[in-house]
């Protein structure tokens, strides 16, 4: 018996002391899914208990960490405890930004919720708040910085004013493209299956230099060398490199672990050449020109629009809508409302009555979403509204319930919004159907791109004049202001007779505003 006990007690000492030195690795690591196993306290243990603890440490729950605790990077063992705050992605089609103007200095308090930097995306200029209270130790991108991508690191925030001074020198040794890292493993394959080709040595860097603008390889090899700041390079590419005065930060290693070699230096070589090549090649052709750059905005509206025109499958009904009527009655209301400086425009009815009409034929007001078509019951009219940098288009929600008064407000507040480029997220993404008028500079009939993933965008042509039969006449006809509207749809959702049907009851509430209230 006394010999089993001692058994029991060297059995639990030795659970005792694993548990002990695996909670002090854990607490010295800490990343951020893991969870330290709870050391033993110091209580005498006996053979009785000894089933109850193990039970304990089986089913013990992770603790809960703190914003601070997950959020602090340890990858520097020099420096304090940190946030490292990355770019975030402001809207669904933001891929880079540019940051207009930083609203704190380093150095300075930050709680939760303050403004702490401006930021250009593909559509507006938005604030970006504090993530987490503290004090700003170091900015990583300055203000007026242009073309930052997603996921690049911004600033970094420390919890205590003590820790701000550690920051002064820190600099951001990670890849720009971190974000896209994931996108990394699709590479390999092709390489594989380059052995089975049999293909000649002289021919073997070629698949290397292909991938080279798509900037796929680059995050494999980046970590191994970004934690430590050394760059992995042969002898003879050093010597290459030393010769040729190029810099081995940045390139692309084809060998071991992503260490380079003296082939990979010659695609970097022979990029500044051909770079030279093409800016003296303008001088010859003798052309004058002037290269714009893209904007961010400017990107995103040619990216989403070739989607729009070559994915979906558009189709295009015109039809005349006669609005004299129309005209009589917008003229009747300024002039009521002239002393309250209300004036409506033909736009607002024309919105009103793409409203009303997406109601009375639902499918037009309908999303392709791949495995189901979402139909609306709401009318969030889109309406173009062009600007210095672009296109964007505002949102008139539950324009179907509102009035004609009170849409003409909403879309002189939006309109001037987006020339100041001050549009919020919600009032610019989403919609139901959108409209898109060119009449105001006098063009009589177009044909507009849908804005996916609504199903039509009504083009609006300018008002002209045309001769009509008219029997009561006495000359037998008459002078009639004709509005020309084009509805461009997706043929997946709605078909040409439903179009139809929708651009009938548009034109009958055209002609006859009266309508639009019954």
């Amino acid at each position: 018996m006394l010999r089993s006990l001692a058994n029991t007690r060297n059995e639990i000492a030795a659970l005792r002391s694993v548990l002990l030195r695996s909670n002090t690795v854990s607490c010295g690591r800490r990343p951020g899914g893991s969870v330290g196993v709870r050391a033993l306290s110091c209580q005498l243990i006996n053979g009785r208990n000894l089933q109850s603890i193990r039970s304990k440490l089986s089913s013990s729950q992770p603790k809960p960490l703190t914003g601070w605790s997950y959020n602090f990077a340890r990858a520097y063992s020099s420096l304090p405890e940190h946030m490292r705050v990355p770019l975030p992605a402001l809207s669904p089609t933001m891929e880079r930004g540019s940051i207009v103007s930083w609203e704190k200095k380093e150095g300075d308090k930050l709680n939760e919720g303050d403004l702490l930097c401006e930021i250009e995306t593909d559509k507006a200029t938005m604030g970006f708040e504090t993530p987490e209270e503290g004090y700003l130790a170091k900015i990583l991108i300055p203000g007026g910085t242009k073309d930052v991508p997603i996921g690049q690191l911004l600033c970094i925030i420390v919890p205590d004013q003590a820790s701000v001074a550690a920051f002064a020198n820190f600099k951001d040794d990670a890849p720009a493209g971190a974000p896209a890292a994931a996108a990394a493993p699709p590479p390999p394959p092709p390489a594989a299956a380059a052995p089975p080709a049999a293909a000649p040595p002289a021919a073997a860097p070629a698949p290397v230099a292909a991938p080279a603008p798509a900037a796929a390889p680059a995050p494999v090899a980046a970590p191994a060398a970004a934690g430590t700041g050394r760059v992995y390079a042969s002898p003879m590419a050093k010597r290459l490199a030393e010769a040729q005065q190029l810099r081995l930060q940045g390139c692309k290693g084809s060998g071991v672990h992503g260490s380079i070699k003296s082939g990979d230096l010659a695609a970097q070589s022979a990029a500044p050449k051909a770079a030279e090549a093409a800016k003296a090649a303008p001088k010859a052709a003798g052309a004058r020109f002037q290269d714009i750059p893209v904007t961010n905005m400017r990107a995103i509206i040619a990216k989403r629009l070739l989607e729009s025109k070559t994915q979906l499958p558009h189709y295009y009904v015109t039809m005349e809508c006669q609005v004299d009527k129309l005209l009589k009655f917008r003229s009747q209301i300024n002039k009521k409302h002239e002393k309250k400086g209300v004036r409506v425009s033909v736009n607002d009815f024309i919105i009103k009555a793409t409203a009303i009409a997406s109601l009375k034929v639902p499918e037009a007001n309908s999303a392709w979403m791949d495995k189901v078509i979402r139909q609306y019951d709401d009318v969030d009219v889109s309406v173009a509204v062009s600007t210095d940098k672009g296109l964007i288009t505002p949102i008139i929600f539950n324009a179907d319930r509102k009035g004609v008064i009170d849409i003409s407000k909403d879309v002189k507040e939006l309109a001037a919004k987006a020339r100041d480029n001050k549009l919020q997220p919600h009032e610019f993404q989403g919609g139901t159907i959108s409209v898109s008028n060119l009449g105001m500079f006098g063009v009589n009939q177009f044909c507009a791109v849908i804005n996916p993933p609504q199903s039509c965008i009504l083009a609006i042509g300018t008002t002209t004049k045309k001769l009509v039969l008219d029997p009561d006449s006495l000359k037998g006809f008459k002078e009639v202001n004709m509005l020309t509207v084009t509805l461009s749809a997706d043929h997946r959702v709605v078909d040409g007779a439903v179009a139809a049907r929708w651009l009938q009851h548009f034109r009958d509430y055209m002609e006859d505003p009266a309508t639009m209230v019954l």
